[in-house]
């Protein structure tokens, strides 16, 4: 029996459950770095770089996938998905240099309910009464988070709604090409459309980066495929429901990287708030696991 049909024979939940720590570690480290370089390169411009070295990273898989046929829909979907994401990517660094890591990482956790409320309109699939109500909670957790007429709402809160509105369009298009291409091929297209979607917007802001600024970004790049690597061991070896509330930890993690390295308060109403939505998504992830089922994006699930 091989390595990988072992480990899905024979879950092992506390392995899992170390790989979506160290998953949860990578996403808050490409998080915090970005924030920290965000200061002086633009948004697009730092989006841009990041992917541009995470081509280099990818560059063994694109060359083994050279050689294969992609049907003229495909193509299409590949195009289309690049372009969403890139709009995506752009708000999501935007969101990074105004708002604080831990807003972000708790809007973040919005995005497989973005999915589900896409899937519905735009593929057919049935609203269930766990869904609906999964989502109102999510709602009531993000409005906690935002607190309208309690506090200002910065253009960054708006840049992560928008970005988690052009996310969950991304991964709707890529479960479109589920079954139609390679899941690598899905993986690589996307570094390599986004990549191009980003030049242009990249050179109309451009500032020419210093060679620390350069190294943090190819950090961030490495974190990210890091982050991927792991995230895919830790669903290999254990069920969701035991993986995803870890994710939790992120939030955790950003609180205290913000407070300790960026001076940013801590804000009870934001973990609040992401505790509410985190456990929305969980509750439905059940669900759809007893129903041998699944909702994606799971939360932790890496855009970048």
């Amino acid at each position: 029996m091989s390595s990988q049909a072992r480990s899905l024979a024979e879950p092992r939940p506390l392995v899992g459950v170390g790989w979506m720590l160290v998953t949860g570690l990578n996403f808050v480290a490409v998080t915090a770095i970005v924030k920290h370089v965000g200061g002086r390169i633009p948004a697009s411009e730092a989006a841009f770089l990041r992917f541009a070295f995470g081509l280099v990273l990818l560059s063994p898989v694109l060359i083994r996938l050279g050689a294969e046929q992609i049907g003229r829909n495909a193509w299409q979907l590949f195009a289309l998905r690049g372009v969403v994401h890139t709009f995506g990517v752009i708000l999501w660094f935007f969101a990074m240099t105004s708002i604080t890591l831990a807003e972000v990482t708790a809007m973040n956790y919005m995005n497989p309910l973005y999915v589900t409320v896409g899937a519905a309109f735009f593929l057919g699939e049935t609203l269930h009464k766990r869904r609906l109500f999964a989502i109102g909670a999510a709602l009531v957790g993000a409005l906690i988070i935002l607190r309208p007429g309690f506090r200002e709402i910065l253009p960054g809160h708006i840049a992560m709604l928008g970005a988690a509105v052009f996310f969950a369009g991304s991964y709707l298009i890529a479960g479109r090409l589920a079954g139609r291409v390679k899941p690598s091929m899905v993986v690589a297209m996307l570094s390599v459309t986004v990549t191009i979607g980003l030049a242009p917007f990249a050179a109309a802001v451009w500032v020419t980066p210093r060679l620390d600024e350069l190294a943090w970004l190819f950090g961030v790049a490495c974190f990210a495929t890091a982050g991927h690597v792991s995230m895919s061991k830790a669903f290999a070896v254990a069920p969701m429901t035991v993986t995803q509330p870890v994710t939790f930890l992120q939030l955790v993690w950003s609180v205290l990287l913000g407070a300790l390295f960026f001076s940013e308060p801590v804000d009870g109403w934001v973990v609040l708030g992401g505790v509410i939505i985190l456990a929305a998504v969980t509750f439905v992830t059940w669900r759809e696991a007893m129903l041998k089922r699944r909702v994606t994006p799971v939360v932790g699930e890496p855009r970048l």
